[in-house]
């Protein structure tokens, strides 16, 4: 008899344990582990800037290094020409001749685009002729158009995303300038980013802060196009959605963007990369580092 009690104490004591094992749940430093554990896989520099909408909780690891923005710097693009649209300074529906002959921020020369080295090709059959501004916003968020980006940056000036990111408190981005402006990369001209600039950006989508909450909506839609999903939504369930801009360049791997929870909450999770020694191994972190940020989310 006291032998069977004794047999029925541990298989309880073991069932409790077993349980009490599998009701752990991740906290903010296990998740910190987790990433930094990741990061060390592959050869580079990353950064991290994840803040849950809800709780405000956040993590940020090397968040304000600054980074080659890539097509990152797109939203900002993006951002301000819905802001003019909302001035009265055109409309979204006004057409823009397709051009592809840009001025060199360095001396105002003239260079043009390589559709070879865009991701999305499709606009320089359109060349010469019309499109409206808001299919070039589409083209150049969710297909990362470059020709589309630099059509966007000469009808908006710049200088005027850059006092527009100042004034949402996102200090340290710095758009510059359009894209393949080489003798500008060469000279160190470059657009710029940190993790934390764009969680603050991001963070104001989702809140639908940033020009109007109608304005804000529309653009959270567009970057919920995206077509390149190979980073942040990569293993991710398929009923969580994924609202981002991507960037890449050699050596360099970008993801920024809110997720949505199928339960309703959201949120913001930007990472950048540098120095990549394998451009495929550093998305793959990216993937990873996003997967492991969605279980401590989903498990609270």
């Amino acid at each position: 008899m006291i032998k069977t009690a004794l047999a029925i104490f541990l298989i309880v004591g073991t069932c409790a344990t077993t349980t009490k094992a599998k009701t752990h749940r991740m906290t903010l430093n296990d998740l910190k582990a987790k990433v930094d554990s990741i990061f060390k896989t592959t050869e580079g520099t990353f950064a991290l800037a994840f803040k849950d909408l809800k709780t405000g909780k956040s993590l940020l690891l090397n968040a304000r290094m600054t980074f080659h923005a890539a097509s990152t710097m797109k939203t900002p693009v993006m951002i301000e020409v819905f802001r003019q649209a909302q001035e009265k300074k055109f409309s979204l529906d006004d057409s823009l001749v397709v051009i592809n002959s840009f001025k060199s921020l360095v001396d105002g020369s003239e260079y043009a685009l390589n559709l070879v080295d865009d991701s999305d090709d499709s606009l320089y059959s359109f060349v010469g002729k019309k499109q409206t501004i808001r299919s070039l916003i589409e083209a150049m968020i969710t297909k990362s158009s470059n020709l589309a980006t630099n059509i966007l940056i000469d009808k908006v000036d710049a200088k005027n995303v850059m006092k527009t990111m100042r004034a949402l408190g996102a200090k340290d981005i710095r758009v510059l300038r359009g894209v393949e402006d080489e003798k500008a990369f060469e000279a160190g001209m470059n657009n710029t980013t940190t993790a934390f600039d764009l969680m603050i950006i991001f963070e104001k989508l989702a809140r639908k802060q940033i020009v109007s909450k109608k304005a804000s909506e529309a653009m959270c839609d567009i970057l919920l196009r995206q077509k390149l999903n190979e980073k942040i939504p990569r293993y991710l369930p398929a009923d969580v959605k994924v609202a981002h801009k991507t960037g890449s360049i050699t050596g360099v791997e970008h993801d920024s963007g809110i997720v949505y929870l199928p339960d309703g909450r959201k949120y913001v999770l930007v990472i950048l990369s540098k120095k990549l020694e394998h451009e495929d191994a550093g998305i793959e972190v990216i993937a990873q580092v996003s997967k492991a940020v969605y279980d401590y989310e989903v498990q609270r």
